[in-house]
């Protein structure tokens, strides 16, 4: 098991339900924190198990507009433009730029307690004490394959190996908070039909108890 402590200025772990705006869940989600750990390590031997995501820092919101794309490139275009050896493959930002606005999450900090399970792509050499002595050693020494980051790339997050919890914020000390359904993780168990996975969310004492996979409090 791991303990990691991160934190960054702004976070945005946007809820599904909200179409055109985006608008961040009051807490870091399992899937945002699994895909953190693999910015800093990841293996095809390996498979992330979120347990527990401590909230460190109080909850508190914040308004930022910001300039996006409003369009795509279709894979239909793609695939095109590979089998012709010509065409254009970019998007002129100029002719496609527009303003959302966003409500994202400021000053955040958290600890991400997880585990790792051995996947049947491990190596016949792979063992967990293997991994487990790469990790700590990747994360003491701030290495990692890409930058992680709260939710979207623009929003860096910091890492380091946790020794000791950091206390829970006086607001969130001796109370439960209902955060809703919140998302899971993506199920991609049939490459063609992608589903989310969702769970009720619930912050007790300023900590998120992730409910296993195959237990009935995730639902497809």
């Amino acid at each position: 098991m791991i303990q990691l402590e991160v934190w960054g200025d702004y976070a945005l772990f946007t809820r599904p339900e909200m179409k055109v705006e985006r608008v961040s869940y009051d807490v870091m989600t399992p899937s945002a924190a699994r895909g953190l750990i693999e910015a800093i390590y990841w293996h095809p031997g390996l498979r992330w198990v979120i347990d527990q995501i401590h909230v460190c820092a109080p909850i508190r919101f914040t308004n930022l507009r910001r300039n996006e794309v409003k369009s795509k490139i279709p894979a239909r275009t793609a695939r095109t433009v590979m089998e012709k050896g010509e065409g254009q493959l970019y998007l002129c930002t100029s002719d496609d730029i527009q303003q959302r606005a966003a409500l994202l999450l400021r000053d955040v900090r958290y600890v991400i307690e997880a585990h790792f399970e051995m996947t049947d792509q491990a190596a016949q050499g792979d063992n967990p004490g293997k991994f487990q002595d790469i990790v700590k050693r990747r994360i003491k020494r701030g290495q990692f394959y890409h930058q992680p980051c709260f939710g979207c790339r623009e929003f860096p997050a910091q890492f380091r190996w946790c020794e000791e919890l950091p206390p829970c914020p006086d607001e969130l000390k001796d109370r439960t908070q209902d955060l809703g359904w919140m998302l899971y993780d993506m199920d991609y168990t049939d490459p063609e039909n992608i589903r989310p996975l969702f769970f009720r969310g619930s912050l007790q004492n300023g900590v998120l108890n992730v409910p296993d996979r195959n237990s009935g409090e995730v639902r497809g």
